[in-house]
């Protein structure tokens, strides 16, 4: 009966970070209500089993509220800092985004479009605002909404706000 048990978790836990790995949306994670309906009830306590494996390997999952518990957003993340050599994007791109979420977070969270524009082409070249606006809008690192724009999902999962605003600080 015991073996049952364990073997019927371990089958939870596996379907837990099949569904967590592998992107089934435009956005990675599944919601709550899709992890309740694919490990049970229990999908919290499954997910917490999940973490004490993952963070052998460096990673966590990551709850992203959106409002009621089963529309929250579970992700894999990353526990400790990506280096840039490591992420893929010119250093450039990464000094826009990281000025961009600095310049939101200083205004309570939502800040006009043209005001951000207007903050970066004073020091990058207009072309290069837009089109990197545009990606990170796409990308998950910030929202839009009537020309406003605000920290989006894939920020509030990945980057750590306080450290970043203490290292633009510190520099």
């Amino acid at each position: 009966m015991e073996e049952e048990s364990k073997a019927r978790a371990e089958r939870k836990v596996k379907r837990a970070a099949q569904l967590l790995f592998f992107r089934q949306h435009r956005i990675p994670g599944v919601k709550g209500w899709e992890l309740k309906k694919a490990v049970g009830d229990d999908y919290i306590d499954v997910i917490e089993v999940l973490n004490s494996s993952l963070e052998k390997l460096g990673m966590e999952v990551k709850r992203l509220t959106e409002g009621k518990e089963r529309s929250d957003r579970y992700i894999i993340v990353l526990k400790d800092n990506l280096t840039e050599k490591a992420s893929g994007a010119r250093i450039d791109e990464i000094a826009m985004l990281s000025a961009t979420l600095a310049y939101i977070i200083t205004k309570q969270g939502k800040v006009s479009r043209k005001s951000v524009e207007e903050f970066l082409c004073a020091k990058f070249p207009k072309h290069r605002v837009l089109f990197a606006l545009d990606r990170y809008i796409k990308q998950g690192y910030l929202g839009e909404e009537d020309k406003v724009l605000f920290i989006g999902w894939r920020t509030r999962a990945e980057v750590d706000r306080k450290t970043l605003l203490d290292l633009i600080l510190s520099a």
